[in-house]
């Protein structure tokens, strides 16, 4: 797949600011500083579109970002960041679940999750939750490039024990070298059919 353009975002934190044209949508969930921002820009061969910051819990609203003119990115924030206020933590919950509730064109949920570390409690909680919705979900694993060859098989291994996610592919990915940039282009491509 080819990406030949990519619009600033539409930005929601309700359901009547999502866009209302109907296109075909790919969720991209994971905690704070996991690399979403990265992982869009590495995805649609941009430098920084998405803004990166050292600084997690950057994103507060729900981003659509229009691809190719005939699909969205929709990049949501970060969880289980400590410096945003319990609060302000569960508000981001009810507006992602409300979000999941009522978007029937959500094709697939791209959760990412760092390949360096066992995936934490709040990722088990999410990637539970989402299961709740039976969504369609692919698990990238970011920052792939950082682990020594001899560590991975262990990281493949505690990842899925950690998530207990034998039905769902999982792909390595890193925004150094692209790996993993190909597959997750094609499963894209195949839900847009």
């Amino acid at each position: 797949m080819q990406i030949d353009s990519v619009m600033e975002p539409t930005i929601a934190v309700r359901q009547s600011q999502y866009p209302t044209d109907n296109k075909p949508e790919f969720l991209l969930v994971g905690r704070s500083n996991v690399g979403k921002s990265s992982f869009i820009n590495t995805l649609i061969e941009r430098k920084n579109f998405a803004r990166t910051s050292s600084k997690p819990g950057k994103t507060q609203t729900l981003n659509f970002y229009l691809i190719n003119g005939s699909f969205y990115l929709v990049d949501v924030p970060g969880y289980g960041y400590a410096s945003v206020s319990r609060d302000r933590q569960r508000k981001f919950g009810l507006m992602i679940e409300e979000y999941l509730k009522n978007r029937p064109n959500l094709k697939q949920v791209f959760m990412l999750v760092d390949y360096r570390h066992k995936p934490t409690e709040d990722d088990v909680l999410m990637y539970d939750f989402l299961k709740y919705y039976n969504l369609d979900i692919t698990i990238i694993a970011t920052k792939y490039d950082k682990i020594s060859k001899n560590n991975r098989e262990k990281q493949d291994k505690l990842l899925k024990e950690t998530l207990k996610c034998q039905d769902d592919e999982v792909i390595t990915f890193s925004t150094i070298t692209k790996k993993g940039r190909s597959e997750v282009l094609s499963i894209i491509e195949k839900k847009l059919g």
